[in-house]
């Protein structure tokens, strides 16, 4: 019977030892799969803390800001050329010898700076986009990581694709239909005036040009999809419309669809690459 308790405690014992031994091992095989995942998806934003993400942030900013000082002093050095590209909207409807005028001392001045700023942002966009992927990069996949070429250089030719919309159909169309309204008054137009509608112009434009590719990169992790699109379509026209007053600085109709009108055409555009980009049904 002595016998009989003791190879009842052994078999115990081993039965005991080979499920410390399943354990450790289902805790080397989670702690295998946890570090592979790492390594696929790279630095978890999920493990960041709020003041890593700030920080992060505030360095993609501060690369920005210096891009585009650089590109400010270079644009700075042909400001004169920039200013009077910028300034033919307006003075092919003028009459000849007609010039802009100016109200104070340093307007000229800021204004210079201000083009060269703009022309600085256009020109440093290829980098401040690449800024934009290094900060979101870390919550994507190593084979998402690798669309880094396609998504700067896509993001940069929508953005001036926006800018050379705006510069050579909105704002000439803009610039004729005010004169044309005006025409029984004398024109007093001021480089202020003048330049804070054509920012405005062409910088809104070339953000809006920007809607397919964020439609794009939604659709491609599954938040949007072509049938939510199509379903909303009435909404959104509602939206746009809304976002066009707010970004346009006249309260008229007629500059409000002068940038409606391009946003829902990328909409539909939109539509296409959501249902292109987005998940196939599992029937296919």
């Amino acid at each position: 019977m002595t016998k009989t308790v003791n190879e009842k405690n052994n078999n115990n014992k081993i039965a005991e030892s080979q499920n410390q031994n399943e354990e450790i091992q289902e805790e080397i095989n989670k702690k295998a799969k946890t570090k592979k995942h790492k390594h696929k998806r790279g630095r978890d934003p999920n493990h960041m803390s709020f003041f890593e993400h700030l920080g992060e942030l505030r360095k993609r900013i501060f690369y920005s800001l210096g891009f585009i000082m650089v590109f400010f002093m270079i644009s700075w050095a042909f400001v004169d050329t920039i200013y009077h590209w910028l300034s033919i909207p307006l003075l092919r409807f003028l009459p000849e010898g007609e010039k802009l005028a100016f109200t104070s001392l340093p307007e000229p001045f800021m204004m210079y700076i201000k083009l060269a700023f703009i022309s600085g942002l256009f020109l440093a966009s290829p980098f401040i986009f690449h800024q934009l992927w290094l900060f979101i990069s870390p919550a994507l996949y190593k084979k998402e990581r690798r669309l880094v070429f396609p998504f700067v250089f896509f993001t940069t030719l929508f953005f001036l694709l926006g800018g050379a919309f705006g510069y050579f159909y909105v704002f000439p169309f803009a610039c004729r239909f005010f004169l044309h309204i005006g025409e029984d008054f004398r024109a007093i137009i001021t480089i202020r005036e003048y330049f804070t509608l054509a920012f405005r112009v062409l910088i809104g434009i070339a953000i809006i040009f920007e809607l397919p590719i964020l439609v794009f990169l939604l659709a491609k992790i599954g938040i949007l999809t072509s049938r939510f699109l199509v379903k909303y379509f009435k909404y959104a026209v509602v939206a746009i419309f809304i976002i066009a007053a707010i970004i346009t600085p006249t309260p008229d109709i007629i500059t409000q669809s002068m940038f409606a009108g391009p946003m829902i055409l990328l909409y539909l555009l939109s539509i296409l690459i959501a249902k292109v980009a987005g998940p196939k049904p599992e029937g296919d």
